[in-house]
């Protein structure tokens, strides 16, 4: 409640627009992380903890986004003021296997598996070693840190927010050994212990310095179909956004009846790095699409969104002379847009190949766009409805048909001299898993992936 008022009021104050399921969210988390007490001094020290929460989304931002975790900082806050206490009382054997269920899910939902697993090996290991000296048996220790640290939770439920995180993936890793270590050391400075709290504050800190901070408002210039299934949104920035093609932009869009999904998603950007005055995103509009999605597609010209952060590891490799292949899965075809128009803006020339896989032929998003760039295309129709493979009848320039499924020798007959390329896949996750795998059966080297979780 305390988190939810604090919001509210300084959103009011401000003249700001609330995030509600944000602070309910980071009121639940600080239900878990404070001393649960039935005195008034204890109820006290709880709302105070939720007040600074909702406040320092706020009053701890830079240019519109908040550094640090809300609930991290309503309890270190609570702290200070000696009004209350983080007991973390979430870290108990009867919990476990929930928590780490949930931080398995979350992990997995955000892809933060390896970010997670820098963490989990680094703080483990060093709580586990300090136990293991003091005379405690490996595996008694490492139930003991499992079920009495709350290494789990703050992984899974704080340290995997994406507005604290810095935007790269070895960032990420840095930042996770970091908040691993501070915990692990159980420090002080002071009269202060730094708990798990402070040590997630440290490492958002860190974050901020790493990453681009800055939230910039878009304002909606145009839009248009791309497809019977998805359409392209353009946006003018307020500013110049820095970002490498292959990036994504989070877009933040408070609406009326937000589903489970919230009010933020993240999209590939499609427009190049060069174009500075112009951001693009194309996205999948099906019948059954996020609450947010259907806000953003009704969006009337001119009207502003933000965009909160930009990341993503998705890019090409320096070295020109790597031939490449691009597996596109849909509207997957996004992130490599934005790469093509880079290359073509910067005058470089590359040994690029576009495997292509739709659903029928009137799903080919961009087709105008990759006939221009002049990429070799290899088309695949899922429908079946479509010439033999090696046709490349109704096809411009340089396209030829692949068949109806990548499979692993209609790959090599497309592109003879796949097991020398560096591969990158980009589409839902399912045709990630499909296509990584047929790749891998055509010889082919090990793919860097972009998966769309909206699907």
């Amino acid at each position: 409640g305390g988190t939810f008022i604090g919001t509210r009021l300084l959103a009011l104050i401000l003249r700001l627009r609330p995030h509600a399921d944000s602070s309910l969210l980071a009121g639940l988390i600080l239900f878990f992380v404070m001393f649960p007490s039935a005195t008034a001094a204890g109820l006290g020290g709880i709302l105070v903890a939720g007040l600074a929460a909702g406040a320092s989304k706020f009053v701890l931002a830079v240019r519109g986004r908040h550094v640090f975790n809300p609930a991290a900082a309503g309890a270190a806050v609570a702290t200070l003021l000696g009004v209350g206490a983080a007991g973390w009382w979430v870290a108990n054997v009867y919990l476990l296997p929930v928590v780490a269920l949930g931080t398995a899910l979350l992990l997995y939902r955000t892809r933060k598996l390896s970010m997670g697993a820098v963490f989990l090996v680094v703080g483990i290991g060093i709580l586990l070693l300090g136990l293991v000296q003091g005379g405690m048996e490996p595996l008694a220790g490492l139930q003991l840190v499992l079920s009495s640290y709350p290494l789990l939770f703050l992984l899974g439920f704080m340290l995997t927010e994406p507005l604290t995180l810095p935007p790269l993936r070895r960032q990420q890793w840095l930042v996770a050994g970091i908040i691993a270590v501070v915990l692990a050391l159980q420090l002080s400075v002071g009269p202060v212990f730094l708990g798990p709290e402070f040590a997630l504050l440290i490492g958002n800190g860190v974050a901020f310095l790493l990453g681009q901070r800055r939230s910039v408002h878009l304002s909606l210039t145009g839009s248009r179909a791309l497809t019977p299934t998805s359409t392209e949104l353009v946006f003018a920035p307020e500013h110049p956004v820095r970002f490498r093609a292959g990036q994504y932009m989070e877009l933040s869009l408070p609406h009326a009846g937000a589903d489970g999904r919230g009010s933020r998603r993240v999209f590939s950007i499609t427009s190049a790095p060069q174009d500075t005055g112009t951001l693009s995103f194309g996205l999948r509009t099906a019948e059954s699409g996020s609450s947010f999605k259907r806000a953003l597609l009704t969006l009337p010209e001119s009207a502003r969104i933000t965009g909160t952060l930009v990341g993503g590891d998705f890019s090409l490799p320096r070295d020109p002379a790597v031939p490449l292949l691009l597996a596109a899965g849909g509207i997957g075809v996004t992130p490599f847009l934005s790469q093509l128009r880079d290359l073509a803006a910067r005058g470089e020339e590359r040994d690029v190949v576009l495997v292509y896989v739709v659903r029928d032929e009137q799903e080919i998003a961009y087709r105008d766009e990759l006939e221009q760039l002049g990429v070799r295309v290899v088309l695949f129709v899922q429908s079946g409805s479509v010439p033999p493979s090696g046709s490349t009848t109704a096809l411009p320039a340089g396209w030829v048909h692949g068949g109806a499924e990548p499979t692993a020798e209609n790959l090599l007959e497309a592109v003879p001299d796949l097991p020398g390329c560096r591969v990158l896949v980009s589409g839902s996750p399912a045709f990630i898993t499909r296509t990584r795998a047929r790749i891998r059966s055509a010889g082919g080297s090990r793919a860097l992936t972009d998966a769309f979780t909206g699907y």
